[in-house]
């Protein structure tokens, strides 16, 4: 690799749009890209412990038979260890219960990925049950770590997939989102991560909905134009989905084609229940909100008007009880024990044991109740800026999955709820939301800005996150694991 240790600064690219460029000029070859990809996994993956399942003769085989002529034709890629079935891809699922499932079919959302030309060559780490904010799961033998600093988590519960595009492994990586879970990465490692409208993805056909509705793909990446791109390739619900996404009115790629309107934009400098947060990402925030006034829009501060704490507690039974039904369906009548799944796992279990059998339709209600809230504070602003996170990533550790009081770890003191306040809300609201790198703590940590819109506003979305992109100052830093 000459020296050089990430994809992009092998073949001096910016993203995975220039590295398809290269291929569609015949510069490089798909297997050169592979041979790049697979040289830097070598050498930084050990320190990491991003990417699992390797499929390197998969990816060559999709090669010699030829890749579809897709924008990202030739691109390597990793698929979150969650989720995203394919036949020629097993997955651990982050567990040791399910630790090499093979599928007999591919997932819509796989076979759209694919169709876009990419190579696909392995998969990267996940928190069992994908119920984490750190990725720490058993089933790899110790944590995934942030490539800006190793003692830190590149979040979760995409992780792998942050300390894989981040360190330079691959350019863009596939992940999934259920509270927060592509945008927690996106903040932690300096990527772009952005969360569609409800059912803007396919979910089948192994899944009806993810999380009573709450959970849906995405991905990770270093510019906002290579996520609009495969946004584009991917978007529409699969056939027999039990609702769809409204319309479009213009695609990802135009709506970051042009300037966006001028929009109404709130605010928020602490949490969205008025608490305060670490004050280098309070400061960051301050510099967006500048940033984004200085660009001519409204820039006001204030608070949704919705009950998040009611959202929280909701989210915290409908995620326990999905975890429980998929542990138990994995068991297949074998012991809870702790060799097979981990403690917070098991915590989930028996806290869905102990709600009364109608809880999961009252959690249901209450998520879409405070869906029409949050619809309702749309009526006053067009984007909500918040942090992504309350503070700086977390240290490895912090979120491990040892403790099994599920609740406590979700939504007690210094639980993950009071670490990522922000995401969920508009995983339970169905409203887009995107993470931004816009800040850097003075040790040198990635700072994430959060932009959410109203529902079935993706193109308005980002469109304001690529003219924020475009205008804001350019970090010349990189993570210390991918430097020569």
């Amino acid at each position: 690799m000459s020296g050089r240790v990430g994809m992009l600064e092998t073949f001096d690219a910016r993203d995975a749009t220039d590295l398809a460029a290269l291929v569609a000029r015949r510069e490089v070859s798909p297997t050169d890209l592979l041979e790049a990809s697979l040289a830097a996994c070598e050498l930084l993956n050990p320190r990491l412990n991003a990417v699992v399942l390797p499929q390197e003769l998969a990816a060559r085989r999709a090669i010699g038979v030829g890749l579809p002529r897709g924008p990202f034709h030739g691109v390597p890629f990793l698929l979150k260890d969650l989720g995203c079935e394919a036949i020629n891809y097993p997955s651990h699922n982050g567990s040791r219960l399910l630790a090499n499932t093979r599928y007999t079919q591919n997932s819509a959302i796989f076979d759209r990925i694919a169709a876009t030309g990419v190579a696909v060559w392995g998969r990267t780490t996940s928190p069992e049950g994908g119920i984490g904010a750190a990725t720490e799961a058993a089933v790899y033998r110790g944590p995934t770590r942030n490539p800006w600093n190793l003692n830190h988590t590149p979040g979760g519960s995409s992780g792998g997939a942050g300390a894989a595009v981040a360190a330079g492994i691959v350019p863009i990586a596939h992940g999934s989102d259920g509270g927060g879970s592509v945008r927690i990465p996106a903040s932690c490692c300096g990527l772009f991560g952005f969360k569609p409208t409800r059912a803007r993805l396919p979910d089948g056909p192994y899944v009806g909905e993810g999380w009573a509705g709450m959970a849906i793909d995405g991905f990770l990446t270093h510019t906002v134009r290579d996520t609009a791109v495969m946004l584009d390739a991917c978007a529409g619900a699969d056939p027999g989905a039990p609702y769809h996404a409204p319309p479009l009115r213009r695609s990802h790629a135009e709506a970051i084609s042009r300037p966006p309107r001028r929009m109404r934009i709130m605010l928020v400098e602490g949490t969205f229940t008025g608490q305060s947060i670490h004050p280098e990402v309070a400061a960051a925030v301050q510099a967006a909100a500048r940033l984004l006034e200085s660009l001519g829009h409204e820039v006001t501060p204030g608070l949704p008007a919705a009950d998040v704490p009611m959202m929280m507690r909701a989210w915290t039974d409908i995620v326990g009880i999905g975890t429980a039904l998929g542990i138990r369906k994995a068991l297949k009548g074998r012991a809870l024990t702790a060799d097979l799944v981990e403690g917070v796992g098991r915590g989930a279990v028996a806290h869905a044991e102990s709600l009364h059998p109608t809880r999961y339709l009252e959690a249901v209600g209450e998520i879409h109740a405070f869906g029409r809230q949050m619809a309702a504070v749309f009526d006053h602003c067009d984007i909500i800026l918040s942090a992504t996170l309350a503070e700086p990533p977390a240290q490895i550790g912090r979120f491990a999955h040892t403790t099994e009081d599920y609740v406590a770890y979700r939504t007690g003191p210094g639980g993950i709820f009071e670490y990522s306040p922000f995401c969920a809300v508009f995983n339970a609201s169905g409203q887009p939301a995107a993470s931004v790198p816009l800040g850097m703590t003075k040790s040198g940590l990635p700072i994430g800005i959060h932009l959410a819109a109203a529902f079935g506003a993706d193109d308005d979305l980002i469109a304001l996150c690529a003219e924020v992109e475009k205008s804001a100052p350019r970090e010349t830093r990189k993570p210390p694991v991918r430097m020569k």
